[in-house]
């Protein structure tokens, strides 16, 4: 029974025999609640995926890699090196979810952090470059694995009111790995030798080894733990967690209640159902356009070149400089996740980041970009403003506000999905930036600012405010901002032709939950009667299908 599961005497009892304090994590136990040591311990993984982002960009900008793989790489190859961690990604990222849904969060992430160990592994002793690209598939398998489920992992273990900073700390380890990478290429490069590329590489095998071993000390997600029935299990995972056990019986009840008889499948299936398709749209929407709001990180180096700063060296320490701005940044981002609207943030960021590029395309476009031209100094502050920009509110509120939207029952599935349309996209632009800057100075820049742009529009009418309300919560009361204000224009059209007195006795509840919005029908009353004297396009604005004589 759930309400036993989580009564206050159960709970006592368990006291008493101290069978709850006896699975303490001993770790930093008098330092930081537990779920705070879990949740940094796991963003360890996105550690692991900014540092290859940065030191990526570095590597194939080095003449000694150059040299061990044959020589110069034509843009083209360069795209297809850099990327194919990303598209290799794809497929994993699509069933880590389900198979964590049947498995266990820690389950996927620990044996995901092998795989991408071995991938790093083939990478840090390639002599070929086929063999530097295999390795480079068979890390993507392992971080499509694993990067997913440690957002979900983090989103379920933290209360309330620090799931938003918790949650973020994944994308602010990834930050900090962007940084790490780019100055562990810098202090390789003056290596003569193949060990300038191939030391950043034996880095990446020892984290991710040390992430898989971590997952075999901490406790599985209680919110999983409970929709499986193992409500023992789960209480003795928030006892390890130190989580608040008041909140978790006013949040897990439902949870239990409502979900704990869906098959794996199912939360696939009810992904694209009415009542959750404008989350998941919106869910995947978001997670897809960060990848598209501009030029990832790990071309870098080539945009320091494309702006006049042209030594190798001069420009692996301009993009070390930049990435450590985008850290600092990250810094009070992350630490006021939870008190910035995630709306406001989101959109705030979007319009500059659509104005930076907007305006380092139209500087290339007018020729103004020359070497050590006041307008080429002007491209790199811009380069360095929007990852900062970037760090501070898409890079953060994105994932998070992902992870928040999907209902319990679909948030490992949404996920899944969402970290599959994102190695999706991050592979196309990691594949196609070469070739654009290639084929020209400023295409990119405006391609770019045109889909910020575009994202902002989206997100104005879409994207409502989450910040303060628990994941249950957002599921019982989410509705669309603009969905309203639709309404009410119509409305005020309809009552203008059909007149105040017909419309005068028209009041219907609002849509307060899923099952509502799944199906809803008005029976033949006098209410229904005059919802169905109102023009068709009344009935559509409030989304009801009326049956009345």
């Amino acid at each position: 029974d759930p309400a036993q599961l989580w009564s206050a005497p159960h709970l006592q009892r368990k006291k008493e025999g101290n069978l709850l304090s006896c699975n303490k994590m001993p770790v930093f136990d008098k330092l930081m609640p537990n779920y705070v040591t879990a949740s940094i311990a796991l963003s360890f993984g996105g550690l692991l995926n900014g540092y290859d982002t940065g030191s990526i960009g570095a590597i194939v900008h080095m003449e000694q890699f150059k040299s061990s793989m044959g020589g110069t790489m034509s843009a083209f190859i360069t795209g297809i090196t850099v990327s194919t961690i990303m598209l290799t990604g794809i497929i994993p990222a699509l069933f880590a979810g389900h198979l964590a849904d049947k498995y266990g969060r820690l389950h996927l992430i620990a044996p995901g952090a092998l795989v991408f160990g071995v991938g790093a592994l083939l990478q840090a002793t390639s002599t070929k470059l086929p063999q530097f690209i295999i390795g480079r598939a068979i890390s993507g398998a392992g971080q499509g694995v694993f990067f997913g489920n440690i957002t979900v992992y983090i989103a379920e273990v933290a209360p309330l009111r620090r799931r938003g900073r918790l949650s973020a700390l994944p994308q602010f380890m990834a930050t900090t790995g962007v940084c790490i990478g780019y100055f562990a290429c810098v202090s390789t490069a003056g290596q003569k030798s193949s060990l300038a590329w191939r030391l950043p590489y034996v880095v990446q095998v020892a984290v991710s080894a040390g992430l898989a071993l971590v997952c075999r000390f901490l406790p599985e997600s209680p919110r999983w733990l409970a929709l499986q029935g193992r409500g023992d299990e789960a209480q003795i995972s928030l006892a390890r967690l130190d989580f608040d056990l008041d909140e978790a019986r006013r949040d897990f009840l439902a949870t239990v209640q409502e979900q704990s008889s869906l098959s794996n499948w199912q939360s696939f299936v009810l992904l694209f159902r009415r009542g959750y398709r404008p989350k998941t749209f919106l869910a995947l929407f978001i997670l897809s356009m960060i990848q598209l709001s501009g030029i990832d990180a790990i071309y870098a180096p080539s945009l320091f070149d494309q702006a006049g700063i042209s030594s190798t060296s001069s420009s692996l320490i301009a993009s070390g400089v930049s990435s450590i701005a985008m850290l600092l940044v990250s810094i009070p981002g992350f630490m006021l996740a939870d008190r910035w609207g995630r709306r406001t943030s989101a959109i705030s960021g979007g319009l500059l980041l659509a104005g930076i590029m907007l305006l380092m395309g139209t500087l290339y476009a007018s020729g103004a970009v020359t070497p050590r031209s006041a307008a080429s100094w002007v491209v790199v502050v811009c380069v360095f403003l929007f990852g900062m920009i970037f760090c501070a509110t898409w890079g953060i509120v994105g994932k998070i506000y992902a992870s928040e939207i999907l209902p319990g029952n679909t948030r490992a599935a949404g996920n899944s999905v969402g970290m599959a349309c994102s190695f999706l996209t991050n592979w196309v632009v990691a594949l196609i930036t070469p070739v654009l800057l290639n084929a020209s100075a400023f295409g990119a820049y405006f391609l770019f600012s045109g889909l910020a742009l575009f994202t902002v529009g989206v997100l104005v009418i879409h994207m409502p405010e989450t910040r303060g309300r628990s994941l249950e919560d957002i599921q019982a009361s989410f509705s669309r901002p603009a969905q309203g204000l639709l309404s009410n224009l119509f409305r005020r059209q309809a009552r203008a032709h059909q007149g105040a007195a017909t419309v005068a006795n028209d009041s219907v509840p609002a849509l307060a939950g899923e099952n509502q919005q799944e199906e809803i029908e008005l029976q033949p009353t006098a209410q229904g009667t005059a919802l169905a004297r109102l023009p068709a396009i009344e009935a559509a604005a409030r989304g009801l299908r009326v049956e009345a004589s």
